[in-house]
């Protein structure tokens, strides 16, 4: 019987994510400290530049936000010459952060302190 789960990212954090010229930044603001923890852990510069590879950054970089739980990732040349020059569909990186949300990330089957909760403590 195994330790982990397999789920979404969404399952721990949400985010946002946009444009810098022909750069994509993508925000990821973990849920709960706890959640926090895991993103800096496993949510790494080259797992992010491997699930993104499509789009042919030329280099991934991550800031951490630890105010607001939040990892942001530059993603370098993602846009294909940006909002005014690409032939993309998303040609400013909105949907970025959507994107990696559905990321398949392996949890602890005891993770129920890295996901949201109501204000009555119950899970969404």
């Amino acid at each position: 019987m195994s330790d982990n789960i397999l789920v979404s990212l969404s399952t721990i954090a949400h985010g946002r994510s946009g444009d810098k010229g022909n750069h994509s930044n993508v925000a990821i603001i973990a849920y709960t400290p706890a959640g926090y923890d895991w993103l800096k852990a496993h949510l790494t510069t080259e797992v992010v530049a491997a699930y993104f590879a499509p789009l042919g950054a030329s280099r991934v970089e991550r800031f951490e936000a630890a105010n607001v739980l939040g990892l942001n990732f530059m993603l370098y040349d993602a846009l294909a010459g940006g909002a005014s020059r690409s032939l993309r569909i998303d040609t400013q990186g909105k949907s970025y952060a959507l994107a990696l949300l559905q990321m398949a990330i392996d949890l602890p089957v005891e993770h129920g302190n890295m996901v949201r909760t109501t204000p009555t403590g119950a899970t969404p």
